[in-house]
This record gives C-alpha cells, structure tokens and sequence, in this order.
C-alpha cells in the first residue's frame, strides 16, 4: 500500500509538465490540419470547380479533348451525354464527365 502512495506522490510532482504536453499536442494537430488544408484539401476543390464550371459552360463548336485523349468539336449537348464530331459526319457520345480539357472555344456569334 505504501508503494501505491508513493508512486501516486511521484507522478504528483509532474503532472503540472502532463498539462502543457496535451496542450501543445493540441495546438500542433491544429497547425498540421491547417497546412494540410491549405496545401492540399483547397487547391483541391479549387481545381473540382474550375472542372465543374468547364463542364457546364460546354457549348457547340467548343474544340474539346476527352479523358482518353479524343478531340473533336462539340455537336451536340443534353444534360450527361456530349456528341463529338472526331471527322466529317462521324460523331461519338461521351459522358459529360469524361470532358477533360476545352482545347478552344467557339467563336461568338
């Protein structure tokens, strides 16, 4: 029983350093969160919108490449599907979301 009190009296003195180490634990998860939002969770929904947004303002005669590197004029739209002209009169539908890039945009009418 003895040796009980006197590990409890022991651990007594330090537990004042304990405090500041869970302190500082926190502020420091705190600023590696805050580096891992700023170098990588924000350029990434930066980047998600600036897609988001390409893919919504698609047009016809927009010169686009698709994910498996296809590139054509746009010549047609509806909601999911884009028809592509690749050559004279040979169209393909792809997704929406498989839009990579708008290589150029249709001149103004």
């Amino acid at each position: 029983m003895t040796n009980l009190a006197y590990a409890m009296g022991t651990q007594g003195g330090g537990g004042g350093a304990a405090g500041g180490g869970d302190f500082s634990f926190i502020i420091m998860m705190a600023v590696l969160f805050a580096i891992f939002y700023f170098l990588m969770i924000r350029p990434q929904q930066k980047k998600q919108k600036e897609v988001k947004d390409m893919i919504a303002n698609l047009a016809h005669g927009d010169l686009v490449m698709t994910a498996g590197g296809i590139q054509g004029k746009v010549a047609g739209l509806t909601d999911t599907v884009v028809t592509i002209e690749i050559a004279d009169k040979i169209k393909i539908k792809v997704g929406r979301n498989f839009i990579a890039t708008v290589l150029q945009k249709a001149p103004k009418e």
